[in-house]
Parts: structure tokens; C-alpha cells; sequence
């Protein structure tokens, strides 16, 4: 998914791509909750009161008509197009006021008995809670306005790519738009300059926006200037004139944050256990504690790398030079094993500048192969491969960029970031033996078909638009995983056991995002470790493990998502599986799986287990 800054609303981000970054499994045997005894919710939907419910309903359309006005980048994005012209303000005036609206809304759903809610409205009730309260929060306690330069560069660039890359409307208007936010970036520059502490921000922070900031220029020249003829007269005048003054800001805060904020910046980029515990808390929406997810990440990891080693001893069994096979390897047996299978898929390579096309390729096959298998309904919203715009790289190497859930008809992106120019022989065939071509397949499954471009498509649907717009990042990282698995499983490039031991691979990195984000963030790992961990026990490749060493450290509680929604996604089918008996039907399930709209997976496990909403 295309990374969402920290204003935007839709709390998915995922970025994964191909320059490219993400995470698949095998049989999975975690254990599966009992069933939970439902004395009382049945009663309680049996007595939903309408009258609660148009509350609940008038209260949430409050809420959205704010939040939009609140972040109006945002609401572009999202596909409300009210506020097209204006921008975020982050002055403590501003901030100021997004308290206030938070404050004021939670007080009214706290006024509201959600046990006289229908189970989909306690459902979005609890949603709206989690989201209110996490804003608050975010501004009062994380306060990351006042020490994460990525919240102004990222607004910067979202601010003219969200009315320009998709054709929601004609060009002028948007070109007029895009005037009228060309004109006020520069306040968004100095507010960052006016509310930015360097002694609070971290160097990585400081340093990947100087690098990042020109960015914003690509855009002009990517999407404006190419268009500018289409307006005439003083319009023309008025967005030339915006053009030169947004050209001016952009030297400006270069200026600012070489000379200034990089050298004076000498915050810790680790916010620590205590900020970390409750922001996690609200990232994920999940009942799994940060010790539960690393105690399940770390069993997953030994077993996944048992599953790996059986394969390599069938590949690698009678070659010359193999490395020892025996039934119980030492941990430097194994390791050598698995490094050994692995080095026979990394010489299937995609050439350097070919790695656009074959992504269109494997996102043909794998489209091809889920309609053959009848594994989910595919829709028939178009996708397009595009090249990552400037000002998005440097986080993640590849996502999906699906449209705004109140935009329709709009195309879904899959964003590839090229090979950098600089990038020494040695770096590029670092990455091209990370992404690979069986890695490419991957990431076409989990990006687009049938990961995140098919369930993106299948929640803008969502029952209520309060879910589209809260649409669940747990629950959609959690299901292109979950959809790496399923294809391996269900045979695609089955003639082919390295596909198998690449997915493996592939999963491996999701729970060791999962580890590596607490060993960043809580408990001070070193590059060192943190590489030995990518390099070694998750066989990341080093121009991979370093993209990924960045990304951990610029980011905190997003990297477990991928993992903790896996597992919920797998015991959730395990646990209906289990109910249904024979007349489980996996395209049934599946569909009725994203029919809810993408809420966190613990409520959709709920909803289709007909047990008490919690």
C-alpha cells in the first residue's frame, strides 16, 4: 500500500515494493482461542434500537465531516473533494483544535449505550473510539509535530499528488486546485520550522527529508507544468506565479534543513516502551500484547526455518558441493543448508531495467491463476504498474495505491521504486538477488492480486462509510500475507519448489518485521544487530536489511502489522473451518471475509463466529 502520512486517515500504510520491501506462510499451527461463550449477544442485536443507531449514524457523519475539514489532504486522497484547495494546519492553534473535536466527539459516543447498537454499528462504534482517542494522543503525547520532519515533507507531497494523479475530475479544476495548495504549502514549511525541536529529532529523520524535499518539484514537473496550458488568463498568471513562490519555499526550507535541522538534530529516533506499548496498541486494534506478538514471532521463526531446511534437503540432495545434510542439522547446518536452496533461486534474476515489465507479467499470471482457482471474486477495477513518484521513495520499495474509498471508478496503483542511478554494481545485484523473479511473483500476489489491490477493492464497498475511511491496516497487511500462503498452497508455480522455499522466505520477514520492530524500538538494538538478525536468520539480503534498518527506524508500530494480522487472518479460518465442518467453501469464506469492509480482523472473527462484539 502506498505509505500514509502520519494527518491521513486511512491508518493503512504498507508499503512494500521493488526496490521494494514487505513480507507468506506455511501451515500454520498457532493455536487457534476457544470458542467463547455468547450469553448475552444475541439478546443484544435482537434488541438493537433504531433510534441508537440514527444517533450513532448522525454522530459518525459528524465525525467525518470534521475530520475531512481538519485534514483536508486527507480528504482528497480519500475522495472528499470539499476542501481540494486548502491544507493541513499544524500550528498549535490548529493542533489545538483537533483536540478539541476529538474531545468533544468522544464525550458523545461515550453518551451513546452501544449495547442497544446493531452489531455492525458496535462494531464501527469501537472503531471510531480507538481512532478518536489515538489522535488524541498522537498530538498530546507522541507529539511527533514537534520532532518528525516527515509529517511536513510527507504533507507537502501529498498535498498536489492526491489532486493530480488520478483523474477524479477535469484537469483545470484540479490544476485550479492545485493553485490554490501550491500557494499555501509554504505555511506547511513554516510551521515545520516554527514547531520542529532539533534537539527532539532524530538525524535518520532530518536526513531523509533533506534528501526527500526536492521532491515536491517532481511533482511540478511531473503533473503541473506538462498541463499548465490547459488553464489561460489570469488563472495561468495566478498558477505561475504559485509555481514560482512553491519553487522558492522548496529552496528555502533546503536551506533550512541543511544548515540547521540536519546538523543540529540530536533527537532518539527509539520512543521507547512506554510510548511504544500504547502506540501499538492503537496501531494494531488487536488483543495480542507486544509480549504475545514476539513470543509467536519467535516460535514462528524456528518453525518456518525447519520447514525451509526440509525443502533445501530435497534440493539440494546429490548436488556437487552441496553442503551437509543430516536429519537433525546444528544451527550452522542448517543455516548453511538454507543459504545454499536459496542461492539457487536468487540466480533467476529480472535484469535491471526490465523489472517494470515483468511486474506487469506476474500480476497477469497471478490475476489469471485466481480466477482459474476460484479462490475469491476478482473485480474488475483496473490496475496499473506505475514508477513510485520522487518525493514517496525512500521508505518503501513498492506498495498499492488503491483509490480513495469515496473516489469511484479510479484506478488502483501498483507503485514500483526504480533502481537507484547511484547504486554500485555490488548494491544492484544485492537487491536483484532479494527480488528475484520468484520474489517478484510475491510481491505481485501480495500487492495487487489477490493481496492488497483485491481486498482495497473489495472494501471500498465497506457497510458504512466510516469503516472505508477506517479501514483496517491490520487487517490489510495481514491479508496479502495471509494471500502469499494461500496461492503457494493452492498450486501456483507448483512445478516449481523453489517458489515455495522463496515464499518461506518471504514470510520469514514478516514476523522478523514484527521482532525487529521491538528490538529497534524497545530494545536498542544496534545496526549490527539488527542486520545480523535481517542477514542471517531471515536471509534478507544487505541492500534489503539496510532499507529495511531506516525504515525501523523512521517508523514504530507499523512493522508488526503484517504479522499480527497474518495470524489473525489464519486463526480466524481455522476457528470457521472448524464451525462450518463440511460445508466450509474457501471462496464462500473468503468473500465473506472482505464483504465487512476491512475493520481490525478481531471484529470480523466475531462477526462471522457470531460471538459478543468486543
Amino acid at each position: 500500500m502506498r505509505p500514509l502520512r502520519p494527518t491521513q486517515l486511512a491508518a493503512l500504510l504498507s508499503p512494500t515494493l521493488i526496490a521494494l520491501a514487505l513480507a507468506g506462510c506455511g501451515s500454520h499451527d498457532s493455536a487457534t482461542p476457544a470458542p467463547r461463550s455468547a450469553p448475552t449477544h444475541a439478546a443484544a442485536a435482537g434488541a438493537a434500537d433504531p433510534a441508537v443507531d440514527a444517533a450513532f449514524a448522525a454522530l459518525s457523519k459528524r465525525w467525518l465531516d470534521g475530520v475531512m475539514q481538519i485534514n483536508p489532504i486527507a480528504a482528497t486522497q480519500i475522495g472528499d473533494h470539499r476542501f481540494d484547495g486548502e491544507v493541513d494546519d499544524l500550528s498549535a492553534a490548529g493542533r489545538q483544535r483537533q483536540i478539541d473535536f476529538n474531545t468533544k466527539l468522544l464525550g458523545e459516543l461515550d453518551a451513546i449505550d452501544a449495547t442497544r447498537l446493531s452489531r455492525e454499528n458496535q462494531v464501527d462504534a469501537l472503531i471510531l473510539r480507538n481512532r478518536l482517542r489515538s489522535d488524541v494522543w498522537t498530538i498530546q503525547t507522541l507529539q511527533s509535530w514537534a520532532w518528525d520532519p516527515l509529517v511536513y515533507s510527507g504533507l507537502a507531497g501529498d498535498a498536489l499528488y492526491n489532486l493530480m494523479a488520478r483523474e477524479y475530475a477535469p484537469m483545470p479544476q484540479r490544476l485550479k486546485s492545485a493553485t490554490a495548495r501550491m500557494e499555501k504549502i509554504p505555511q506547511i514549511f513554516a510551521q515545520a520550522r516554527a514547531n520542529l525541536d532539533p534537539a527532539r529529532v532524530p538525524k535518520i529523520h532530518a536526513e531523509t527529508v533533506a534528501k526527500q524535499n526536492a521532491g515536491v518539484l517532481s511533482l511540478i514537473d511531473t503533473f503541473i507544468a506538462p498541463n499548465a496550458g490547459q488553464l489561460k488568463g489570469a488563472e495561468r498568471k495566478r498558477l505561475d506565479a504559485a509555481v514560482a513562490g512553491l519553487r522558492k519555499a522548496v529552496a528555502e526550507q533546503q536551506e533550512w534543513l541543511d544548515k540547521t535541522l540536519v546538523p543540529n538534530a540530536k533527537g532518539n529516533f527509539r520512543i521507547g516502551q512506554t510510548l511504544y506499548d500504547e502506540k501499538l496498541k492503537f496501531s494494531l486494534n488487536s488483543s495480542l500484547s507486544r509480549a504475545q506478538i514476539m513470543q509467536r514471532a519467535q516460535a514462528e521463526l524456528i518453525r518456518v526455518r525447519g520447514e525451509m531446511y526440509a525443502i533445501a534437503q530435497k534440493e539440494l540432495k546429490d548436488k556437487p558441493g552441496a553442503p551437509a545434510l543430516p536429519g537433525k542439522p546444528t544451527p550452522e547446518q542448517q543455516q548453511k543448508a538454507i543459504e545454499a536452496a536459496l542461492e539457487l533461486a536468487y540466480a533467476d534474476k529480472p535484469p535491471r531495467d526490465k523489472i517494470v515489465d515483468f511486474a506487469k507479467q506476474t500480476l497477469s499470471d497471478a490475476t489469471a491463476f485466481t480466477r482459474a482457482k476460484n479462490l475469491v471474486t476478482v473485480p474488475d477495477a483496473p490496475v496499473k504498474v506505475i514508477l513510485m513518484p520522487e518525493f514517496q521513495r525512500g521508505v518503501a520499495l513498492a506498495y498499492c495505491d488503491s483509490p480513495g474509498p469515496l473516489d469511484k471508478g479510479l484506478d488502483t496503483y501498483y507503485a514500483i521504486s526504480p533502481i537507484p542511478d547511484d547504486w554500485s554494481r555490488e548494491q544492484v545485484d544485492s537487491f536483484l538477488r532479494e527480488y528475484n523473479t520468484r520474489m517478484v511473483h510475491l510481491l505481485s500476489i501480495h500487492e495487487a492480486m489477490p493481496g492488497h489491490y483485491l481486498e482495497g477493492a473489495h472494501s471500498a464497498k465497506a457497510p458504512s462509510t466510516l469503516r472505508a475511511v477506517l479501514r483496517s491496516g491490520v487487517f490489510a497487511e495481514g491479508w496479502a500475507v495471509y494471500t502469499e500462503d494461500l496461492m503457494a498452497d493452492s498450486g501456483y508455480l507448483d512445478n516449481d519448489p523453489l517458489f515455495r522455499l522463496v515464499q518461506l522466505k518471504f514470510y520469514l520477514r514478516t514476523l522478523g518485521n514484527a521482532i525487529l520492530d521491538q528490538g529497534v524500538q524497545v530494545e536498542d538494538w544496534s545496526r549490527e544487530q539488527a542486520m545480523e538478525f535481517m542477514t542471517r536468520q531471515t536471509f534478507q539480503q544487505e541492500r534489503e536489511a539496510a532499507g529495511k534498518w531506516v525504515r525501523a527506524q523512521l517508523t514504530s508500530a507499523q512493522l508488526p502489522t503484517y504479522f499480527v494480522g497474518a495470524q489473525e487472518h489464519f486463526d480466524m479460518r481455522k476457528a470457521v473451518e472448524a464451525q462450518s465442518g463440511a460445508k466450509f467453501d474457501l471462496k464462500t469464506y473468503h468473500d465473506q471475509v472482505l464483504s465487512y469492509g476491512a475493520p481490525p480482523v478481531r471484529f470480523v472473527r466475531e462477526l462471522m463466529l457470531d460471538e459478543p462484539i468486543r
